[in-house]
Formats: C-alpha cells, sequence, structure tokens
C-alpha cells in the first residue's frame, strides 16, 4: 500500500512540474510575442525637482515629434528598430534642443519594465526593445510609452496600433479568458526581469 502512495505522489509530482514547465513555456511564448511587437520610449528627468519633471515631457514631445514621420512607414518592430537606430543622432538632436542646456544621453537596447496600465490595455512586466533617453544624471522619476506602435499620442490611435500588432495585440485587449492568461504573461514577465534574464 505504502509503494502506491509513493508512486500517486511522484506522479502528481511530475505532473504538476510538468504543467508548471509547460505553463510557462507558454507565457514566455506571450511574452515575446508582445515585446516583440513593439519598441518603448522611455525618458528619465535629471531630478524629481519639479522643473525638472516638466522639461522631461518637454523633452519626451519634441522626440516624439522628430520620431513619428520617421516611424509612420514602419510596417513591422524589427523595421522600426533599424529606423530608430539610425536616427539617433537625430533622436539626441531633438532631446537636446528641449533639454535647456542639460546632458543628454540616447541608446536603443533592451530594458526591464514594470506592468504598465494604459487606458484600454495593460503591458505585462518583462524584458523590452527600448529607446532611452536620460537628462543630466538621470536620477529623477521616468516616463515611458510605446512609440512603435505609435501609442505615446493619441488615445485615438491606440485601437489601430493594437489591431497593428495582429496576435500581440489581442492578447494586450482586456476581456474574458485573454485577462486570466495574460496574468500568468505578466507574472513570466516579472520573474525574468528580476532575474535579468533578456
Amino acid at each position: 500500500m505504502k509503494n502506491n502512495y509513493l508512486k500517486k505522489w511522484e506522479i502528481s509530482l511530475l505532473l504538476a512540474l510538468s504543467i508548471t514547465l509547460c505553463a510557462g513555456a507558454w507565457a514566455q511564448g506571450r511574452s515575446a510575442a508582445i515585446s516583440g511587437s513593439l519598441i518603448r520610449l522611455h525618458v528619465v528627468a535629471a531630478s524629481d525637482d519639479g522643473y525638472e519633471q516638466e522639461l522631461k515631457l518637454r523633452v519626451r514631445d519634441s522626440v516624439l515629434a522628430y520620431l513619428e514621420p520617421l516611424l509612420d512607414g514602419a510596417d513591422d518592430a524589427s523595421e522600426a528598430r533599424g529606423i530608430i537606430a539610425e536616427a539617433l543622432p537625430g533622436v539626441r538632436a531633438a532631446a537636446e534642443s528641449a533639454a535647456e542646456g542639460r546632458g543628454v544621453s540616447v541608446e536603443l537596447g533592451r530594458e526591464a519594465y514594470p506592468t504598465r496600465e494604459y487606458e484600454s490595455f495593460t503591458l505585462p512586466a518583462g524584458i523590452y526593445e527600448s529607446l532611452r533617453v536620460t537628462l543630466g544624471e538621470g536620477e529623477g522619476r521616468n516616463w515611458w510609452c510605446v512609440v512603435f506602435p505609435p501609442l505615446c499620442t493619441t488615445a485615438a490611435g491606440t485601437e489601430n496600433a493594437l489591431s497593428a500588432l495582429g496576435e500581440a495585440g489581442d492578447i494586450l485587449a482586456p476581456g474574458g479568458e485573454i485577462e486570466i492568461r495574460f496574468r500568468l504573461v505578466e507574472l513570466w514577465g516579472e520573474l525574468l526581469a528580476l532575474l535579468g534574464i533578456r
């Protein structure tokens, strides 16, 4: 009788492990579909001083005004990434034009983000391609959005941008079963970000 109990326990443990691994693989795939479909913009202020926070938003507006026409014809995140990479000197110049003499650093790379809720959708925590603009020492609060597809500018364009994401847009849109699955993707993204796995 004892041997049967141990076998059931072992089978239960193996089944639980298998389910966990499958769920993790599914969440990783969903997270990759989301993060691979967009590029985020991250602007970090020099400090938390009120004026520096306002300046951060003016820099954001200048960078977005520069990038919007360049990214208008981009069909996917890969093409947008190439356009942004080539335009980094122009992005820096746009940021400097609004930075009132503060030092500006601009880089395109992968960066960990927390979960971010927008009006009509939520992005899970995870590692995303990111255009990072840092003002001065970058010790202030930050601001972020999605620069491709263009979700930074208008809420009206959000629905069109989500539909342009295809399957990833379906994951981001709220409702029904998607929310249950989405929490798993979010938790997986938080774990990867915490571990620094890219």
